[in-house]
């Protein structure tokens, strides 16, 4: 029998399911029952791949099932909307988008990696939360900036204080998280011991990339989203650039190199060195979170805390 590769569209209460290369498709309920059925039914038959896209959080539940029954799943929004939008994939039902979810998988073979456990995914959570909280706190500092009526500046400031007191509070429970682990508590101590990384960017590390120290520079730097897309057609070269992975990351490893491109000697000379032979000052930032992720995966790999020697 031939490797089935099999595509799950989840909504609220079904899972549009859509299998390859038969081209069988069928629904189950999104609740207990319909997950054993769709177990069972997936283990009569040899699975390559199964893949989902994420919904909002419909999925987890779903992915953790199917990954708990030693199923091959891999959970990629980003891929399959773009691949969607490729094929010119204008209608869209739920087995429509199982059966998109399914050619994707067959095309691209997406890596299976592990789901993060219910710890990883609750530090992930956490952090996610903090980061919203913190994009709240700058939007209305910023209206309280351009507020000239008391009774607004009032309202604001309420809300400020709020937002402030539940940032204070998930920094407390993010604390605890990583105090409560040995072995994140051991990571975290790793990871600030490079001089431009603190505690923040530890922490979003641990939550959003659980794979670091387990895949090679390229492979990392690709899920963060900091390996260079090269654009080349003939004779013409086009600026290569940076996106996709994980923007959380990307994110605070940028912050993280700002700080480390003034404090930390190695990084200080290499962004010295970009700039010194030209590059522009934005490519050598880019360049330094990359190094930094690259040194940040080689010391949680080897399990040895940062050197200037």
């Amino acid at each position: 029998m031939d490797s089935l590769i099999v595509g799950i569209d989840v909504s609220k209460d079904r899972l549009d399911v859509h299998v390859l290369p038969s081209g069988e498709a069928f629904a189950v309920a999104r609740d207990a029952e319909g997950l054993a059925a769709l177990v069972a039914r997936l283990h009569a038959a040899p699975v390559t791949l199964v893949g989902l896209e994420a919904t909002g959080g419909f999925e987890t539940v779903v992915a953790a099932t199917l990954a708990a029954a030693a199923l091959p799943v891999v959970v990629n929004p980003a891929s399959i909307r773009a691949y969607a939008q490729a094929l010119g994939q204008r209608a869209k039902t739920d087995a429509l988008d199982a059966a998109v979810i399914a050619r994707f998988l067959e095309a691209a073979r997406p890596a299976v990696r592990p789901l993060p456990d219910a710890q990883t995914q609750l530090l992930a959570d956490l952090t996610a939360r903090r980061r919203q909280i913190i994009q709240m706190l700058v939007a209305e500092r910023q209206r309280e900036k351009r507020t000239t009526h008391a009774r607004l500046k009032r309202s604001i400031g309420r809300l400020v204080a709020a937002l402030e007191k539940e940032l204070a509070e998930l920094d407390r429970d993010i604390d605890e998280a990583v105090r409560g682990s040995p072995a994140w508590r051991a990571k975290e101590e790793l990871l600030t011991s490079v001089p431009g990384v603190g505690p923040t960017t530890a922490r979003t590390l641990l939550a959003e990339l659980p794979e670091l120290g387990q895949l090679d520079r390229r492979q990392i730097a690709a899920l963060a989203g900091l390996a260079p897309w090269t654009r080349r057609s003939g004779q013409w070269r086009g600026q290569s650039f940076i996106g996709g992975g994980r923007s959380a990351v990307r994110a605070s490893l940028f912050m993280a190199a700002m700080v480390a491109a003034r404090h930390n000697p190695v990084l200080r000379a290499f962004r010295q060195r970009l700039i010194d032979a030209g590059k522009p000052k934005l490519v050598a930032l880019i360049a330094v979170a990359r190094k930094l992720l690259t040194i940040l995966n080689a010391i949680v790999r080897d399990d040895k805390p940062w050197r200037t020697a």
